[in-house]
């Protein structure tokens, strides 16, 4: 490709050709056969857009918030680890990026920058906490706390990861980290993730969740979090509609859309199908936004649509980091600002409060969804 990349896909094209293939299939891969990281984005296509006409669109405002807090766009960062393989300043450059455009960034609790670095990289920028419940309970205590104590604003509980879903090219490739890298949130090598463990042939991810992370986690623990913090709880990784009552019922104050990038249990539904029954459920009781295959500004005008309050991505924000860090990430976010506007724009929206059900409907069929 020459040239600066343009759109999304185009930032991919370009991380394919100079990651290490080990670090680009990690980013990259879904589990199994991958049909639902392929149906993540294809299910996109499958809703078209139905554009309001004459309506005074020189003046488009993208602002809404999530958790409260303001934010220039719907469209902030989702949590992805071991950012420091894509680029030597890792999530320090993401999130300078993100508080430079006025989005949110999740961070991850399996970051190569630790919470304390991140906050101190962009002091005034809005961060949230991803987090896995650990068999070690005063561990998982301590993330949340030092998450709190630096200022980072909501706590995205992870709840589709009792075990890793099985990534193939992460097995073939006997994934681990780079020697010279470490989640920097542990402090011991087991917990770090650190290569001077041996994971023999398997991915060394899969056998270090296996080790570390609580799978006897239940509703419950929503309310054991709950009881360590004031921080609101977003529920991260639920698909039906019951699951979203039951979070709701549990006290959270948002909810995650979301089938962990399609690398936990191939064949489940994309975040897109499902994500109107998931708000029809939670019924105004709490926030709802929705991460998995977004790659467009039209992408996140039919979520919008369909009830979420913002969209997170994920791999875009990895191209963006890997072809320049900083510059970059901020350079993904603001083709997908653009592209949004124009959507909306073009859909006759000023406010992201116009967006609305009729705008969208499925296979060009004549009812609404």
């Amino acid at each position: 490709m020459s040239g600066k990349p343009i759109t999304v896909d185009e930032f991919e094209e370009n991380a394919k050709s100079f990651l290490k293939k080990s670090v680009y299939d990690y980013y990259r891969s879904g589990s199994e056969n991958q049909q639902t990281l392929a149906d993540n984005v294809a299910a996109f296509s499958r809703l078209r857009l139905y554009p309001r006409v004459l309506r005074n669109v020189s003046a488009i405002d993208l602002s809404t918030s999530v958790l409260g807090q303001k934010i220039s766009m719907p469209i902030c960062v989702g949590a992805t680890a071991m950012q420091r393989m894509a680029h030597p300043d890792g999530e320090t450059a993401t999130v300078r990026a993100c508080g430079t455009v006025g989005v949110g960034m999740m961070l991850s609790s399996w970051a190569t920058s630790s919470i304390e670095e991140v906050a101190e990289a962009a002091p005034d920028s809005l961060r949230w906490i991803q987090l896995y419940i650990y068999k070690d309970r005063n561990l998982t205590k301590s993330l949340v706390q030092r998450a709190e104590r630096f200022g980072y604003k909501g706590i995205f509980l992870t709840v589709d990861t009792p075990y890793l879903g099985r990534r193939l090219d992460d097995v073939h490739n006997k994934f681990q980290l780079p020697p010279h890298l470490r989640m920097k949130n542990f402090e011991t090598e087991d917990l770090a993730f650190s290569s001077k463990k041996g994971y023999g042939e398997n991915s060394g991810l899969a056998v270090y969740v296996a080790q570390a992370i609580d799978s006897s986690i239940s509703w419950d623990d929503i309310e054991w979090l709950k009881g360590l913090t004031s921080l609101p709880i977003v529920a991260k990784g639920i698909l039906r509609a019951d699951d979203a009552k039951e979070a709701v019922k549990h006290g959270v104050s948002g909810i995650l859309v979301s089938n962990h990038g399609a690398r936990q249990l191939d064949g489940v539904p994309a975040t897109i199908d499902v994500l109107q029954e998931i708000v029809e459920a939670v019924d105004g009781q709490a926030e709802v936004y929705l991460d998995g295959g977004v790659r467009k500004g039209t992408d996140v005008l039919k979520a919008l649509a369909l009830g979420a309050k913002a969209v997170f991505i994920g791999r875009p924000a990895l191209w963006g980091l890997a072809y320049q860090g900083e510059d970059g990430v901020k350079d993904v976010l603001q083709i997908l600002m653009d592209e949004f506007r124009l959507a909306m724009a073009l859909a006759g929206c000023c406010t992201v409060n116009e967006i609305e059900n009729s705008l969208v409907r499925k296979n060009c069929c004549s009812s609404k969804i």
